[in-house]
């Protein structure tokens, strides 16, 4: 197990700290240096052997705590939140880093986390979980693409999709003051109250859809999102619009946003199921 506080002894130097669980089942000391420089080796840690914790780095600390478990050559890796205390550059670089990892090793690796951005980028299977219960197990794309409820549409995706209370009516779907196309396919009755989901990038400007105040402007460098406030429900409700190519946008300015029915969600008012 690798723990998101690294649990490392800080009296005992890094081959130390990685050996122990080899010492403490009894194996021979050529043995456990040999695990131990072998593990070091894989994580980058050599130079660092005769090191204590209090002399490394956040991410260094990280390694060691995954190199305790390498020497063990377990069946299962179990990883709880173990980036969470590192600063967001070396987040990047460790979830690079573990992914590489566990290509290598090949070996089962369950990992806990609350950054749906880990969840994406690492995982083979997701497996999101609200208060205990199992919402939806598939992989990162398809939870993406085809979420189970609004809960999974929320959760996976960042900025999270937008979510607008709706009904159909005539062949579509009435919602933020406006007339938003159905998804194809979509059969479902008149009358029918919907929660209408969009994710940002799938927001464009157009002549006619939903009509929204300019309220903040992010630049991100690659693309900029863009918060707004509607103009229906007396501007009270934020959408959230990722735009790749540059903008010259401004608080305040008017901005009229159509959906891509191609890639419209729709689900249950009342369960929240995906329809």
């Amino acid at each position: 197990m690798v723990f998101q506080n690294y649990a490392l002894y800080p009296h005992k130097t890094v081959a130390a700290n990685m050996g122990f669980p080899l010492k403490m089942k009894g194996e021979p000391k050529d043995a456990v240096r040999q695990k131990v420089e072998r593990a070091a080796g894989i994580l980058g840690l050599t130079p660092y052997l005769d090191r204590y914790p209090r002399a490394l780095s956040g991410g260094q600390r990280q390694r060691v705590a995954m190199g305790r478990a390498i020497v063990r050559a377990p069946q299962v890796f179990l990883f709880d939140e173990p980036l969470s205390n590192l600063d967001a550059k070396l987040r990047v670089q460790m979830r690079t880093e573990i992914r590489e990892l566990h290509q290598r090793l090949k070996t089962t690796t369950v990992y806990v986390t609350h950054d749906q951005i880990e969840a994406m980028t690492m995982a083979d299977k997701i497996v999101v979980l609200q208060s205990g219960h199992i919402e939806q197990v598939g992989s990162p794309l398809e939870l993406y693409d085809h979420p189970a409820n609004t809960f999974v549409a929320s959760f996976i995706g960042s900025p999270s999709m937008n979510m607008l209370d709706g009904v159909v009516t005539g062949g579509a779907v009435q919602a933020a003051g406006t007339t938003l196309p159905l998804p194809p396919g979509a059969n479902l009755a008149e009358g029918r109250p919907v929660i209408y989901g969009i994710r940002p990038e799938h927001l464009t400007p157009a002549a006619s859809g939903i009509a929204c105040t300019v309220a903040v402007v992010e630049p991100t460098g690659s693309e900029t999102h863009v918060v707004l406030r509607t103009a229906s429900d007396n501007g009270r409700r934020d959408l959230t619009a990722i735009f790749r190519d540059r903008v010259t946008l401004r608080p305040g300015d008017a901005l009229t946003l159509a959906p891509a029915a191609a890639s419209v969600h729709l689900f249950d008012k009342t369960t929240g199921a995906r329809l």
